[in-house]
């Protein structure tokens, strides 16, 4: 596991020739329960998109699998964008 801590991630992908406008949202909160859950957002760039909460029994447990998860995605060609609060 790398030094730091991923907190908040947005990765987007275009590809005008495929008609693909894809974004995918990742943070790491806190839950009610003292978990660390993972929440996954995704969809076609313009819309609400989908959301999705994964727990996790520690917030190390959770870094890994999003780290894991960064990792794929770069393979296929996604990459970083900054997203306006």
């Amino acid at each position: 596991m790398a030094d730091y801590k991923i907190q908040y991630l947005v990765l987007g992908r275009c590809d005008l020739d495929a008609n693909m406008a894809r974004f995918y949202v990742r943070s790491i909160e806190a839950s009610l329960f003292g978990d660390a859950a993972r929440i996954r957002e995704w969809g076609r760039t313009g819309t609400s998109g989908h959301r999705k909460i994964e727990l996790y029994e520690s917030e190390g447990r959770t870094v890994e699998a999003l780290e894991t998860w960064l990792r794929r995605k770069q393979m296929r060609g996604y990459g970083a964008r900054h997203r306006s609060p």
